[in-house]
């Protein structure tokens, strides 16, 4: 058996060589593909019955790949997003087999030719502004830790971060002098600034104070990096709390992402630009933003709907023919 016949030296070349190498893609990335493939590959060594060392790429055959997918959506109640995202990794990674092994390029088309699903457009989850102040009032500031959660959530809902992007702010990447400012790196290793309230740059500014600038500003109980995991730990445990008040949102799933998705939709209701909005999130394409017009559209329909505009105008033009007679017997 050559070593092109191997599965798992084209694995390696594709992970550190194609992903991070010629692709340069962002650590997130490189860490999802990694994982996808590390599921995928436990699935099929179950499956074809040999050791995962010893798996070839024939062993790769799309009824394995399509009996993988299946899988992913009955036993472990994957979406379908998931499922596609899955498959293109898959795809991508016979792909690159294919472009340097001109043997398997029949295999490869293969593989590719594994359709992705179609899916419905997903509803984005958003907070209503007394749902977010509830949440945000929801720590107790009397201790360290409240004060630390509370920081983090308004850091969250000014910034529209992602978990993983308030994770790794450190303290030098604050600016917290008016106008106060917050620089992060976001995917596909895209930098950008975004502002921060006055009353975010006064939470921050306390519990940073006399820290050294290369630490993280938000830590854990153990005073280390506090990490993505640990973020949507910490807002999925004020939820609850948060329930018994605003009943509303035991109807919502509550993530850092819905923080994020909240700030978009707030930032559109207060009649900031959908670009200014784009720069604000970091997103890469205007496309990804308008989701948010969209949802404001939809706003805006429910709210002429309870207005009954029809009848509203009805009334206006027989109030207008009213004054136009009353105007024309006067004249006689």
């Amino acid at each position: 058996m050559t070593d092109k016949t191997l599965l798992g030296p084209w694995i390696r070349r594709f992970l550190l060589e194609y992903l991070k190498e010629e692709r340069n893609l962002a650590l997130n990335t490189q860490r999802s593909y990694r994982d996808a493939l590390a599921l995928f590959l436990a699935f099929l060594a179950k499956n074809v019955g040999r050791a995962i060392d010893r798996l070839r790429v024939e062993d790769v055959s799309a009824d394995h790949v399509r009996l993988f997918l299946k899988y992913l959506e009955e036993s472990r109640n994957c979406s379908i997003a998931s499922r596609n995202h899955r498959l293109a990794v898959i795809h991508s990674m016979a792909h690159f087999i294919g472009m340097h092994s001109p043997e398997h390029i029949a295999w490869c088309g293969q593989i590719r030719e594994i359709s992705f699903k179609k899916c419905a457009n997903s509803i984005v989850p958003y907070l209503e502004k007394e749902e977010m102040d509830a949440l945000l009032a929801a720590p107790d500031q009397r201790t360290d830790q409240g004060q630390r959660d509370y920081s983090l959530l308004l850091f969250l809902y000014n910034s529209g971060a992602r978990a993983d992007e308030a994770a790794h702010i450190l303290i030098r990447d604050l600016y917290l002098t008016p106008p106060a400012s917050v620089k992060m790196l976001g995917k596909g290793n895209k930098i950008r600034h975004c502002p921060l309230w006055p009353v975010t740059a006064k939470v921050l500014t306390a519990i940073v104070a006399h820290r050294n600038s290369s630490e993280h500003v938000f830590l854990n109980r153990c005073c280390r990096p506090i990490t993505r995991f640990g973020i949507h730990t910490m807002v999925e445990r004020y939820v609850p709390k948060v329930i018994e008040k605003i009943p509303s949102l035991a109807t919502k799933r509550v993530s850092p992402h819905t923080i994020r998705h909240t700030t978009a939709v707030h930032l559109l209701r207060a009649g900031v630009d959908i670009n200014t909005i784009r720069a604000w999130l970091g997103h890469v394409s205007l496309n990804t933003t308008n989701i948010y017009a969209e949802i404001d559209l939809e706003m805006k329909a429910k709210a002429l709907a309870k207005c009954d505009v029809g009848e509203k105008m009805q009334h206006g033009k027989r109030w207008r023919e009213n004054h136009d007679l009353m105007s024309f017997l006067r004249s006689l």
